[in-house]
């Protein structure tokens, strides 16, 4: 666990008999004592983030008057930051990286589709899942893309804090950038928990959005024909 001091955590080993040492989040280092010497090193913010997530989760649990000692919940704040850690992931990936080169030379001009594209994601405004459905459209032009590459995409951002309307255009607008095709269209269909679980509680609605570029947006038979083929 970590104990704020002024700038600095402190890190208190569970089970060990370490008196621990103090992390600064601003120049992301530990400071610990090496034969009566101060020593810091330097760690990767994204390899201390769960350190820090855990601490906080530990605190929010307890704000609530839960005890975080007790058996369900002393692991709580590890496991939600390990998952939160996952479920934003997005974050850390470079598109090129994933994609890695899996765009192939094509002489096919005709529509590609992949469509019913599993997608889970974290509404920004309060933290609650949506999950849905996205459908992916594209017109080659000489280059196709890998299959799997283009539900890794979708991963990518929807692996992030997100508005459905957002989500949407980056999708397509990374697609249509990294394939140079000559139109893409994206359909996301998603229930949101911020509106099922808490507010307005509406358990049955879905929302659509969708983005359209290149010709899926200039010619409206390019659209139609999307469109008839992901229902």
């Amino acid at each position: 666990m970590f104990v704020r001091l002024a700038k600095w955590f402190l890190l208190l080993p569970t089970g060990r008999s370490s008196p621990g040492a103090l992390f600064c989040p601003e120049h992301q280092c530990f400071r610990t004592k090496l034969q009566g010497r101060d020593c810091l090193t330097h760690v990767s913010h994204y390899d201390i983030m769960p350190l820090i997530m855990e601490a906080y989760y530990k605190k929010l649990i307890k704000s609530i008057g839960e005890n975080v000692n007790r058996p369900g919940l002393k692991e709580t704040p590890r496991r939600a930051a390990l998952a939160f850690e996952y479920l934003t992931g997005g974050y850390n990936q470079d598109v090129r990286k994933v994609i890695n080169n899996a765009i192939f030379p094509s002489d096919n001009d005709e529509m590609i589709i992949v469509k019913d594209i599993e997608m889970y994601s974290l509404c920004e405004h309060h933290l609650l899942p949506f999950f849905g459905k996205c459908h992916v459209g594209y017109l080659p032009d000489g280059k196709i893309i890998g299959l799997s590459k283009v539900a890794r995409v979708v991963d990518i951002f929807s692996r992030r804090l997100q508005v459905q309307e957002n989500l949407t255009r980056q999708i397509a607008e990374t697609l249509m950038e990294q394939i140079g095709a000559k139109g893409i269209g994206v359909v996301i269909e998603a229930r949101h928990l911020c509106m099922m679980m808490r507010g307005v509680e509406k358990q049955n609605s879905i929302m659509k959005t969708s983005c359209m570029l290149g010709l899926f947006r200039k010619e409206s038979s390019t659209r139609a024909e999307f469109l008839s083929l992901i229902r």
